[in-house]
This record gives structure tokens, C-alpha cells and sequence, in this order.
């Protein structure tokens, strides 16, 4: 059993990356990948950690991404974010642009904090680099912490949605990748591609599947078809579409710890069980 899809403090999750590792050996995973938005800046720790607890660890990360264009009037009405694994720190084409997303993230948290000041409610930006434990990692989750700590919302949920969801009164966007982009950059840095939680772009199956298809056709590896928070029926389509588009069927938890309670690690809502050949296909497909 494994676990490709986690977060730590380095980006939007509440725990340590060497944590990660810990709670995979103590879930019976052989695997774990750290998957941190727009960053590799964890690995370095989770990989001393799973060394000790012996439990690999895959390097990776999430990539939030632009809207794909959809033929026949559909529209994508949620997120794309882009898992992408077997990609370390240091140079390459990923990394360069990975910098470039963390520098424009903190301009968007500046912009944020001044657009909450706006608004009446102001945030201080020690206040949020202490919920984050460090700057690098600050983000809209910690901003929804210190809203609730301010009494501006009642729990992170809802300071997502009076604040900061996308069209919100705070929403600040941030810079996005294609993800027929990232695709190649992974594969361009040694990595594989694979598109996370598929069901978030709020489309019809066989509108996904068309979608998914252009993508395969761009280099991507896989998408998630075992994901934490799916049901049953759910993770049996995705795996017809990616055996139909001939892309590995991947999954992971997507755990975030206290920011997305329920969900744990290798486990997810307590009946996720991904496979330890999806690691091995998706590692066969390496450039």
C-alpha cells in the first residue's frame, strides 16, 4: 500500500514533513510521496525521516494550473492542480519555474493581507508566518486560521467561503501553468505528470475523458483515480477512463492534516488502499 498525494507545513498541510513519513510507516504504507504545492523545500527532511521509519519516499509536488479551454460550451468550474513526482531540488527546467510560482505567491499573500485591511479585518504578516511555522509556507489556509482567531469566521470553512474562495471579497489570484505545461516540464526535469483529484473540474464523464485525453496526448502520466475523498463508484470510473486513455490510474490521500480533517495518511477517509504497482508503473514511465 501507498500514499501519493500528501502535504505538509512547507505548503497548506499543519505537520512537519518529517512527519509524513511517521504517520506512512505507522498507516503500513511501503510509500509515500511529500506532495507540497509549488515546492520541494520539505524533502530534504521527510527523506531522513523515511529512512529511519523505512519507508520510501517519492519526491513530488502540486502545481495549481489554468483552466483548460473546453470544446462544446463546457466549462471547468473548479480547480486543476497537476501532481508531479520523481523531481528533486536543484536545477531544472520544474524547479525554475516552481521559484517563480513561491515568488508570485508572496506577492499575492502581501496583496491578500492588504485587501483584507481593506475590507476591516486586518491580518499581520507575523501572525501568519507563525500559524505557517516559516514563510516559505504561508498560504489561504493559515490566512483562514487567523481569521478564525480574530473572530472574522467560524471555523476555516467558512473563511473560505465569506473571504477567500475564488470570487470572494479577499480572493487574490495567483499565477498559473497550463497543464499540458507541467506535464512537459516534468518530463523535462526526469519526473512524470499526473492530473490530481480529476473530479474537481466539475465535469461530465465523458467530457473528462476528452479533456484528460488532450492532456495524455501533452505528456501526462496518469491522474488520480483512488483519491482520498472519492467514493467507490467514483475511483471505478477514473480507472475505466485511465485504462481507456492508457495513463496509470494513481491515488494518494491528499492529507493536510488538521486543515483537512478526515482524511489520513495512506488511509484516507479509512478505505483508500492504493496499490504498490502504481508506483512501479508510474516510475516505469520516467523519461
Amino acid at each position: 500500500m501507498i500514499d501519493l498525494h500528501t502535504h505538509s507545513n512547507v505548503s497548506d498541510g499543519s505537520e512537519v514533513p518529517s512527519r509524513i513519513p511517521e504517520l506512512a510507516a505507522a498507516a503500513g504504507c511501503s510509500a509515500v510521496a511529500l506532495t507540497d504545492h509549488d515546492s520541494l523545500a520539505g524533502l530534504a527532511e521527510a527523506a531522513a525521516s523515511a529512512a529511519r521509519v523505512g519507508v520510501e519516499l517519492v519526491p513530488g509536488c502540486e502545481v495549481s494550473c489554468v483552466k483548460p479551454k473546453v470544446a462544446g460550451g463546457a466549462r471547468v468550474s473548479g480547480s486543476v492542480h497537476v501532481l508531479c513526482y520523481f523531481v528533486e531540488e536543484g536545477d531544472g527546467p520544474l524547479q525554475d519555474e516552481l521559484r517563480a510560482l513561491r515568488d508570485d505567491r508572496r506577492r499575492r499573500n502581501m496583496a491578500l493581507i492588504d485587501r483584507l485591511a481593506d475590507l476591516g479585518v486586518p491580518v499581520s504578516w507575523d501572525e501568519l508566518v507563525a500559524e505557517a511555522g516559516g514563510e516559505a509556507g504561508v498560504g489561504r489556509p493559515h490566512f483562514a486560521r487567523v481569521l478564525v482567531r480574530h473572530g472574522a469566521a467560524e471555523d476555516i470553512q467558512d473563511a473560505f467561503d465569506r473571504w477567500l474562495a475564488d470570487g470572494g471579497p479577499a480572493y487574490v489570484p495567483k499565477a498559473r501553468l497550463e497543464a499540458s505545461e507541467v506535464a512537459r516540464l516534468a518530463r523535462a526535469s526526469g519526473g512524470v505528470s499526473v492530473l490530481a483529484h480529476p473530479l474537481s473540474l466539475g465535469l461530465e464523464p465523458l467530457v473528462l475523458e476528452s479533456v484528460v485525453g488532450e492532456l495524455a496526448e501533452a505528456g501526462l502520466t496518469g491522474m488520480e483515480a483512488t483519491y482520498g475523498a472519492y467514493g467507490t463508484d467514483e475511483r471505478r470510473l477514473l480507472a475505466t477512463i485511465a485504462g481507456r486513455l492508457g495513463i496509470v490510474a494513481s491515488g494518494g490521500s491528499d492529507f493536510h492534516g488538521t486543515f483537512k480533517p478526515g482524511l489520513s495518511v495512506g488511509t484516507g477517509t479509512g478505505d483508500l488502499k492504493v496499490p504498490d504497482s502504481v508506483l512501479e508503473e508510474l516510475a516505469g514511465r520516467r523519461p
